[in-house]
């Protein structure tokens, strides 16, 4: 069994489409950099598995985020990521938080805010509130609300292993709703174990051994930070010197950290003289 990968499939008798993501590796790298209680840790499980099979919907090159913010005793979660399905994630929390998978406890008054940024064409963002239990009820309200096209999300995570499945009516001239209930009410029987599990081709035949399916060949899904001592470099050049000469007298050193990875960059004072001499860090070209 092959973790880490996102399947795509369709329904060759009615004109619906499904996704079923399985992570566990790039899953435990974004656990792997802060000591995430276990609310949290199931929470990122979702939401990375909600990106991704966001991300697979869409056509598109370019970054995708999907935040989660509110007033509670969780003020943000949220995974960034690509159309070659590259993830990484992060959260800010209370040290109190409620012994609840409840988003509404979790968030308090908060929203969903996914923007999409493609590498051609115009930024996009929309929002939705948290105001469902779960991440999937609103990722569903998502796509009500933006592509007006019956959706079914399912989102599992445990701490070790995160999946999800979405089933979404393809525009057609015929009416689907009949088919798409159907099919939805067979996919809620899916259990997380078998999704943590299972080999995608097992749970499709489980599921749906009746319907004619087709399989697309599978997409890698990674965790990728981006983080590197030269962007570090770089955000150092865009402050004012004289800032930087004083905090090198205060501290000695200048040290940047990833809130992603956790990765730390450290820089000296001739580090520092020859950040601000390279014209590869003027802020043109960050």
């Amino acid at each position: 069994m092959n973790k880490d990968t996102l399947h795509r499939y369709l329904f060759e008798n009615v004109d619906v489409r499904g996704q079923i993501v399985q992570l566990e590796e790039s899953y435990q790298a974004i656990l792997a950099a802060h000591p995430y209680p276990v609310a949290i840790q199931n929470l990122l499980g979702q939401l990375m598995s909600a990106t991704s099979l966001l991300t697979s919907t869409l056509k598109f090159e370019g970054d995708i985020s999907v935040q989660l913010q509110g007033n509670g005793p969780v003020s943000l979660a949220v995974i960034n990521g690509d159309d070659k399905q590259e993830l990484r994630g992060v959260a800010r929390f209370d040290k109190a938080l409620p012994d609840s998978d409840d988003l509404q406890q979790l968030f308090g008054q908060g929203h969903m805010v996914i923007t999409l940024t493609p590498k051609e064409g115009e930024r996009y963002q929309g929002v939705v509130a948290l105001n469902k239990p779960t991440l999937s009820q609103c990722l569903e309200e998502y796509f009500s609300q933006s592509e007006q096209l019956p959706t079914k999300a399912w989102l599992f995570a445990n701490g070790k292993n995160a999946a999800g499945m979405l089933l979404q009516v393809l525009p057609s001239e015929t009416e689907q709703n009949d088919a798409f209930e159907h099919l939805s009410m067979i996919t809620d029987t899916i259990k997380a174990n078998e999704l943590f599990s299972l080999d995608t081709q097992t749970i499709l035949h489980r599921l749906y051994h009746e319907e004619d399916i087709r399989l697309f060949e599978p997409m890698r899904v990674s965790f990728n930070c981006r983080c590197s001592k030269e962007r570090s470099a770089k955000a150092i050049r865009s402050i004012a010197k004289s800032e930087i000469d004083d905090i090198l007298k205060e501290q000695g050193k200048i040290e940047l950290g990833c809130e992603y990875c956790n990765t730390q960059y450290i820089f000296d004072s001739i580090d520092v003289e020859g950040i601000f001499s390279d014209s590869q860090y003027t802020e043109n070209k960050q």
